[in-house]
């Protein structure tokens, strides 16, 4: 039994968007998803997938994206993207009864994993797309969101946690935020983050063990679409 993460998927079986634009690692990356995931991963094996899945903009215009994730070997646990348009947090207890056995919604609950428990949010960090005065407003919701999942795996007898976020854990040139405070509040062994795409922004955020946190970048070109093993 492994646990393994990997973000970013973008994948569009039911819509026009060619990530081929994007370059050369990106060409026929949904058969180098199935053929890396199929080499390193088994049944056995749980692989988190950390946000952006699909460009369906409604559940119904990403069934096919969904499919594909479904049929990957192992347990997938799915963490909301800032392109996830089609699941609304409010609705994710549905989305969870709708696919159960087959893929889990992690949002405001956890996933047990041995003797850990997974916890994640969508996350949010300043870009420079918005004011810093709505991004902060962003930060404390999702903050407020990734509580809950805290105390809910606390509530059932929980010590040990994964955090997973799909944003990065701090905005460009920050060595903290309010994501990085709650993963040493919670001791937490490792954070796991996407969202970075292309060599330019592979060192948005932190990498690398910090205050005692080891964190992981785990966007699908980064990891050239092999699945990152973030625990035995």
């Amino acid at each position: 039994m492994a646990l393994y993460a990997m973000g970013d998927l973008h994948l569009s079986f039911q819509s026009d968007k060619n990530m081929d634009i994007f370059g050369k690692v990106w060409r026929n990356h949904d058969k180098q998803i199935d053929k890396n995931c199929n080499k390193f991963i088994t049944d056995d094996d749980t692989l988190v997938l950390v946000g952006d899945h699909s460009w369906g903009r409604k559940l119904e215009d990403c069934q096919l994206d969904l499919q594909f994730i479904e049929d990957l070997p192992g347990k997938k646990v799915l963490i909301r993207g800032n392109h996830d348009t089609f699941w609304q947090a409010k609705k994710t207890n549905r989305l969870n009864e709708k696919y159960k056995g087959r893929l889990f919604f992690l949002q405001n609950n956890y996933y047990p994993y041995g003797d850990y428990a997974l916890v994640g949010t969508k996350g949010y960090c300043y870009e420079g797309f918005d004011t810093r005065e709505h991004a902060a407003m962003l930060v404390e919701r999702e903050a407020k969101r990734l509580k809950e999942s805290f105390e809910a795996a606390r509530a059932d007898g929980y010590e040990k946690f994964v955090m997973f976020l799909h944003y990065p854990p701090t905005g460009i040139g920050e060595k903290t935020s309010r994501f990085t405070f709650m993963a040493k509040a919670y001791g937490v062994e490792q954070v796991i983050y996407a969202h970075c795409h292309g060599e330019e922004r592979f060192h948005d955020s932190l990498l690398g063990k910090v205050d005692g946190v080891r964190y992981s970048l785990v966007s699908g070109d980064y990891l050239k679409f092999k699945p990152m093993k973030v625990m035995d």
